[in-house]
């Protein structure tokens, strides 16, 4: 008997402060990559999928991003001065 499956992992890159489209309000916004294995055995092996997104935390929209615009708002919010909050920003297109 041979025991396989998928099993996803949710990764927080980083938390900028952006202009939500729907809710209008600035909030933070998690940058989130979702990364699915392949398992045999409960061991995972090697990726399937990788997508990354961000969430709202005020009103809960969530939207998919694309590898150079989570990369970007990475890059984004290690940029930001300490102490001083991340500037408010639109919210990127959808992909």
């Amino acid at each position: 008997m041979v025991i396989f499956g998928f099993r996803t992992k949710v990764f927080v890159l980083a938390v900028l402060t952006l202009l939500c489209p729907r809710c209008g309000n600035p909030a933070a916004h998690p940058v989130h990559r979702a990364v699915t294995k392949f398992t045999l055995f409960f061991v995972p092996l090697f990726p399937i999928r990788v997508k990354y997104s961000t969430q709202c935390t005020f009103c809960g929209l969530a939207g998919g991003l694309s590898k150079e615009q989570a990369t970007g708002m990475v890059q984004q919010a290690q940029g930001a001065p300490q102490g001083y909050g991340t500037p408010q920003q639109q919210y990127p297109p959808r992909v």
